[in-house]
């Protein structure tokens, strides 16, 4: 006797719930992994030095950074660490995730999914790694140089770090700017024209945008807002090259 629909159904759910806790399994596998490695070689305090070295360098005379918490010192090396981790092995948790979600796309959604998330991770890292190596070395000499005698710089290592962490989503959301042209445009959803038109709405919305996830400070603002109206207008240049989708899906 051949099984019910029913039970046809509910064995497939099943089978997708199994497959996700198995691709679950594998993605925090690796992280943990990658996080096992990094805490023997080079370890946490090295790892949280290198986040922190811009700050360490552009102190002035007399300041350090110290720490109000008495388990702060070891959980916010710990916290870099997980991050880093997690950023390491993450080509391995989006292949996860791809191969749990591909049978389910049509085939015209497949072909564009691999190279979106391919180039968002990267356009991601290069967004943090302008924060790291252009905007810290420049914005804290600047904000330190402006420390009024008589006061000596002493940052906590949990707000550097709350402020890092803030800075490097901030820059590498930024930086997914053409992505999300792109996937609109292709979709359908808006053209390069209205993209055009939109553009000075969108410059004084990235200079709000820089005022709330940012610091309260100008340059900070200016170093996000200026690139976020950059990787837009490169966002329009390449969202001439994408066709946007006329046809009916077109199942594999």
């Amino acid at each position: 006797m051949s099984d019910s629909p029913e039970t046809l159904k509910e064995e497939s759910f099943v089978s997708h719930l199994v497959e996700l806790r198995d691709r679950l399994i594998r993605a925090i596998g690796s992280v943990l992994v990658v996080l096992i490695v990094l805490l023997i070689y080079p370890g946490q305090k090295a790892i949280y030095a290198f986040v922190a070295a811009p700050l360490m360098k552009a102190l002035p005379a007399g300041g350090s950074m110290i720490a109000t918490d008495v388990i702060g010192v070891f959980f916010i090396p710990l916290k870099v660490t997980l991050l880093v981790s997690f950023l390491l092995a993450l080509p391995v948790v989006l292949y996860q995730l791809w191969a749990f979600v591909a049978p389910g796309l049509y085939k015209h959604e497949r072909q564009l999914a691999m190279p979106l998330i391919i180039s968002s991770t990267v356009l991601f890292f290069v967004g943090m790694a302008f924060a790291y190596f252009v905007v810290f070395p420049f914005l804290f000499p600047v904000l330190f140089g402006h420390t009024p005698e008589g006061v000596t710089v002493a940052t906590d290592i949990e707000k550097y770090w709350s402020f890092a962490l803030t800075m490097f989503l901030a820059f590498g959301v930024t930086f997914e700017t053409p992505v999300v042209l792109a996937v609109l445009v292709r979709a359908g959803i808006v053209s390069v024209e209205q993209l055009k038109h939109f553009r000075s709405y969108f410059i004084v919305g990235a200079f709000v945008i820089a005022a709330i996830v940012t610091p309260p400070d100008v340059l900070s603002q200016l170093f996000l807002a200026v690139p976020l109206v950059i990787l837009y207008e490169a966002g329009i240049w390449i969202c001439k090259l994408i066709k946007p989708k006329k046809h009916p899906e077109e199942i594999a």
